[in-house]
This record gives structure tokens, sequence and C-alpha cells, in this order.
């Protein structure tokens, strides 16, 4: 099966991402590693997506002060802030709300942090895992774009969706 972008027709959001999510299945159907299925999925929803600029995963892990943090997981685009305070930034303050944020224009996003100059719309999308109470943030999925507004409805629930294929198809470190 062939995994290029170019196939998703975006004008039918709903349909684009119904296709994408059973493509995102289908790549990471009898793999659990969280670093190859990770990769796999930035890399698959950075082709597919008009206007991105960064698509990736960040995990929570615990400094050497004890302190839990997030820290940059494989994604696609420019390099990228590696560690993010829980709380900070959109990816932080999703982490720590454990809900999905849609930022339309970042400069409007009270402490956001600019990894790329570029970016001016953000959406985070915590990856939780179905049934595991506590243990069921294993982290999140941080999408920009250079396009203002670039994220609606429609996209933050394909993207749940995405992320929901994502959490469930890995064993995530501890």
């Amino acid at each position: 099966m062939s995994f290029a972008g170019s196939h998703y027709d975006f004008s039918d959001k709903a349909r684009a991402y119904g296709e994408l999510a059973r493509d995102l299945g289908a790549l990471l159907a009898g793999e659990r590693h969280w670093i190859a299925n990770t990769a796999n999925a930035t890399a698959l929803i950075f082709d597919a997506l008009p206007d991105l600029n960064w698509a990736g995963v960040y995990v929570p892990t615990t400094n050497a002060s004890g302190v839990r943090e997030l820290v940059v997981g494989p994604f696609q685009g420019k390099p990228a802030c590696v560690r993010i305070a829980m709380g900070s930034g959109v990816c932080g303050t999703a982490a720590a709300r454990r809900e999905t944020i849609v930022v339309p224009d970042v400069t409007a996003f009270d402490g956001h942090i600019a990894c790329d100059s570029a970016s001016r719309s953000e959406i985070v999308i915590p990856l939780l895992r179905a049934g595991h109470a506590d243990a069921a943030f294993v982290g999140v999925m941080d999408l920009d774009s250079p396009r203002l507004a670039r994220f609606d409805d429609a996209d933050r629930a394909g993207l749940e969706r995405m992320a929901a294929i994502l959490a469930a198809a890995c064993d995530w470190p501890a």
C-alpha cells in the first residue's frame, strides 16, 4: 500500500480524515514500538495534511530533578524545542489539561513557546490510552502551520481520531 499524501483530498475533511485514519491503522498494524509508530504516524500526517510546517510527538519524562516534563519524540519539520514543562506553552497546557487545544494565532496564546518563528497556528492533541486510568496519558501530538487559523473543528475531530489510533497502537515507555 502506498502512503503518499497526494491522494488525500481535504476539500472534504471528514472523508479525508477517514481515509487517513484507515491508512494510519494499516501502517501501524503489527508493530508496537512507540518510536517506530510515532515516526511513521508523524511522517504520514506531515505528508498528508496541507499547510503544515511541523508534526511531532512529545512524551512525558521525569528530569534529573524529579520534575515531570515533556521531551520531544519523532517529528517532521525543523529542529524542535527538546523539553517543555508541564503546563507551559500549548503542548504543556494540553498535557496538563488532557484536552485538545486549537490555537488560531499563536501570538495570542499567553506563554506560547516559539520553536519555529514561521508557525502561526497550532493544534495539540493529548495521546490517551483508553482504559488505563492514571497511566492513560502517554504524550501529545503537536501540529504547527505557517497559516493563521489553519485548524478547525473538523481538523480537531480528525486528529483526535488519529491520536486515538496512535495511542492504542504502541507500547509506551513507563
